[in-house]
């Protein structure tokens, strides 16, 4: 999803102050580590113990992997009033450009790097000790607490400052959809890096808002999954993504009883939402959000199409985007995504993205539309449509495609997309790849797609 505007950066603070972390039980359990319970107290003293040990600075670059050691950092970082700086990538170029964007800012993580960023703090062991009193600090509403970047799948990153107020409100959306489908109660394996916006949102703010929990991993292969799975009591939330989602499917991997599976960062096509559903008897809910606007709707896939807003979401379809107004938003905000609104305006349909409508020769076509036809061709295992930067000498800049196929010809793939789509949309190039350039979310940074098709 991309922003036309960005007003998240310039807040309007409120006068208020918010608890660090909502639960009142010092013996709650907040996170699970190597299968051992972290209790809130001893994730407090965990947290005052690094913030004592931070040098001052405006901002760090949070490189933790560990879902607990990054739960720590974020909130010892929050608690000396600086911002986490948390790039869409770790990548080394990612974190250098996000470090010469503040300067003085340094980043810390739990392991060896090497090479390291510059002024880069590894962590202590996180073994506090709880015999301080339990005493909950409280974060000035307005205070600053981290700065996202977007994926880059439509271009270069772009920087979005969230407030404690703003993650306060939207992370009380998600745990409305939540409640509704599992509970008050309940623990977190997620699959995505807790630096991106729905990793964040969906396991490392739920914690500090409510009674939930989160496993400390991040597994990857189908293994690891059922593995970290069966470290947590029940019930269980699975956080993924359709990359992931697929490749647990396809393993034919059983899974320990889930109450629901979670999914964003790409459309989830309805054939695969049923497919995981009946492999891990579970619901599978798709939300739909963005960096700029956190989580605005979800839908279950899997028998609508339609999205549910949340609850004081509302959306104001425009000819070149929708124009949305949310609790987490202190001034409106514009979507590039074309949206139909139903209900009364409470559920919507996508009808793509401004930046995505293609018009040649007369003929209206969409880049998400002819990704799907292309996904749809039987043999393609991943693919993506996109419109190139250079235009044509009449001034049509080109449409290409890149698809994983094992064992397709190009010349199979495009005659029948042919049958599928007006000739003028059929992308020239196509080139078929090993591998797409997913990111550790799944997103197709844009730079990465050109240079595999030589621009």
């Amino acid at each position: 999803m991309s922003i036309v505007n960005d007003a998240s950066l310039s807040p309007k603070p409120p006068a208020q102050s918010l608890p660090l972390l909502a639960v009142d039980d010092a013996a709650h359990t907040i996170a699970w580590r190597d299968g051992v319970a972290i209790s809130a107290a001893r994730f407090l003293a965990d947290v005052r113990k690094l913030a004592a040990l931070l040098p001052t600075a405006p901002a760090a670059v949070n490189l933790c992997e560990d879902r607990y050691a990054f739960l720590v950092a974020f909130c010892a970082l929050v608690l000396r009033g600086q911002i986490n700086l948390l790039p869409s990538s770790r990548a080394p170029q990612a974190v250098d450009d996000a470090m010469a964007a503040h300067p003085g800012c340094y980043a810390l993580g739990e392991q060896a790097l090497d090479p390291a960023p510059e002024g880069y703090l590894r962590l202590p062991s996180l073994d506090g000790s709880t015999s301080a009193a339990w005493d909950v600090p409280a974060i000035p509403a307005a205070q600053i607490v981290a700065i996202n970047y977007t994926s880059g799948s439509t271009g270069m990153p772009k920087a979005n400052a969230k407030t404690w107020a703003q993650f306060s409100a939207s992370t009380g959306g998600n745990l409305r959809m939540y409640r509704e489908q599992v509970g008050a109660r309940f623990t977190v394996v997620a699959t995505v890096p807790p630096q991106h916006m729905y990793g964040l949102e969906m396991s490392i703010l739920l914690p500090l808002f409510d009674a939930v929990a989160v496993h400390a991993g991040r597994p990857f292969f189908p293994l690891d999954v059922a593995r970290a799975l069966s470290e947590v009591p029940v019930p269980r939330v699975l956080v993924t993504t359709p990359v992931h989602l697929r490749a647990l499917v396809e393993s034919g991997v059983v899974l320990p009883e889930l109450a629901a599976i979670v999914s964003a960062t790409a459309p989830m096509p309805p054939d695969l939402a049923t497919a995981a559903e009946r492999s891990f008897g579970a619901p599978l809910r798709e939300v739909f959000g963005s960096t700029e606007t956190c989580v605005l709707a979800t839908r279950r896939a899997s028998l609508d199409e339609a999205w549910a807003l949340y609850d004081g979401i509302e959306l104001q379809p425009q000819p070149d985007g929708t124009v949305v107004q949310a609790p987490q938003l202190d001034v409106p905000m514009t979507l590039a995504d074309i949206v139909a609104l139903e209900d009364g305006g409470r559920r919507f349909r996508l009808r793509g993205r401004h930046a995505d409508m293609l018009e040649i020769a007369g003929k209206r076509a969409s880049l998400g539309d002819l990704t799907r036809r292309l996904l749809a061709i039987p043999g393609v295992r991943d693919g993506v449509v996109l419109q190139l930067d250079d235009a044509d000498p009449i001034g049509v800049r080109r449409i290409a495609a890149l698809a994983v196929a094992p064992g397709m010809d190009e010349h199979v793939i495009l005659d029948q997309l042919r049958q599928a789509i007006d000739p003028v949309f059929l992308p020239r190039p196509l080139r078929l790849v090993d591998v797409l350039p997913r990111n550790e979310t799944g997103k197709l940074p844009r730079a990465a797609l050109l240079a595999l098709l030589g621009h």
